[in-house]
């Protein structure tokens, strides 16, 4: 797509499914979905791509669904970044003002972002992501956007995240194999929390849950910002094994199952519900068996427990037990079982509600799922770049941002 394109494209690599959502701007800046994409996924394992061919057939896959449904002929897309090896740091840098005016620019945040990232990381790991957090002026804090405002000393705080350098080269090289330029990578925690999350949950405190197929994100945010973010390497599928294991079934028969029947707490079924008889498949031949639903709530509850008891661990080691007023939002293929509300309440005895995406029209009814939060985040990320406001950091930008410093230095010594 050409740089004045309307179309704007999300491509979110799941441990379970490849999703493309392409959307255009149309009227008065409004963004409206025109072709969405769905593919299996085999190459990628707990958020990392482990097999280039299947993950770029996935890729392929995908984006000619939507590029079918939308008439629209793809050729760049905003892709998300996870896996267990993301990791999240928070860090604060310091300068002087540069302007004789006092008057602070652009430069002057690129510059204050600069030093806040120039932090000590193992030569196999850099920074995906600065998400600025607040900015201080002359000691006054809680700043969301320094820019004009006259002052001595800038300061920010940020959550900076890195990753393995070959994680994300690994899905650049992934999509750029199906044919599709990656225009940025984004911290999937953070794409998420753009599409489900109101201002007034981020200022008063909500951790974002994200139940993938491997995997389960946790962003934490306070004080309008992300605070913590963190991957923890169990999910969906660990639901689908205890199945499996217990019921003595085939794996895709045990995802069936829990699609079908499944529910995260034995508290929520009435009596009827809980008699309901099961057909489950045997293996080796064998012929099939009825149980009744109890047996398998008593089989997913203690995971779905486990799941919100590390998530709950999360939240009391870095001090925010007593700060999310708004609760919990839950997304991803794990938000869609029966259950999994009421389990995050009894758990962290906070208010949980499912987030699905928002702020986005045309074929919404579409995309009105927790399973689509990552790609309709990465959509938004999209528009809010090109309309200059996207409130993130990324690699590309950061290379951009210094480039620019370098060639006006350069200009400089050479008038």
């Amino acid at each position: 797509m050409a740089r004045n394109d309307p179309h704007i494209v999300g491509l979110d690599l799941g441990t379970t499914e490849v999703r493309a959502i392409i959307g255009e701007v149309v009227g008065e800046g409004r963004l409206e979905v025109v072709g969405i994409g769905r593919a299996e996924s085999r190459g990628v394992r707990k958020g990392v791509v482990v097999n280039l061919e299947a993950t770029t057939e996935a890729v392929r896959r995908a984006i000619e669904e939507a590029e079918l449904m939308s008439g629209v002929q793809i050729d760049s897309a905003y892709v998300g970044i996870a896996g267990a090896q993301v990791k999240g740091h928070n860090s604060r840098g310091v300068i002087a003002v540069s302007r004789r005016n006092r008057e602070i620019g652009r430069t002057d945040v690129d510059r204050v972002i600069e030093q806040a990232r120039s932090i000590a990381l193992p030569a196999d790991r850099e920074i995906i992501d600065v998400i600025p957090q607040e900015f201080t002026v002359d000691g006054q804090d809680g700043i969301s956007n320094p820019m004009g405002f006259l002052g001595m000393r800038l300061e920010a705080t940020v959550h900076l995240v890195s990753s393995p350098i070959t994680a994300r080269q690994n899905v650049v090289n992934s999509v750029n194999r199906a044919g599709i330029l990656v225009l940025d990578t984004v911290l999937e925690h953070w794409a998420s929390a753009e599409a489900v999350l109101t201002d007034d949950e981020k200022e008063f405190g909500t951790a974002l849950v994200d139940i993938g197929g491997e995997t389960t994100n946790v962003a934490i945010y306070h004080k309008g910002a992300v605070q913590h973010t963190t991957v923890l390497p169990i999910g969906g599928s660990h639901f689908t094994s205890d199945i499996a294991v217990g019921l003595r079934t085939p794996i895709p028969e045990a995802e069936r199952i829990k699609r079908a029947h499944g529910c995260a707490i034995a508290s929520l079924m009435d009596d009827r519900s809980r008699s309901t008889a099961v057909e489950v498949p045997s293996v080796g031949g064998r012929p099939p068996r009825m149980l009744s639903r109890q047996v398998l709530c008593e089989i997913l509850q203690p995971r779905a427990e486990e799941i919100f008891s590390h998530v709950y661990d999360e939240i009391e080691k870095n001090g925010f037990d007593r700060k999310l007023s708004s609760g919990v939002v839950i997304v991803g293929g794990g938000a869609l079982m029966d259950g999994t509300i009421e389990i995050a309440e009894h758990v962290l005895d906070l208010p949980a509600r499912c987030g699905v995406p928002r702020g986005i029209g045309g074929l919404s009814g579409e995309i009105d799922s927790p399973t689509c939060a990552t790609a309709a985040g990465l959509l938004l990320y999209g528009y809010r770049k090109q309309s200059g406001s996207g409130g993130i950091y990324t690699n590309a930008e950061m290379e951009e941002s210094r480039m620019g410093r370098i060639r006006g230095m350069v200009r400089r010594l050479f008038k």
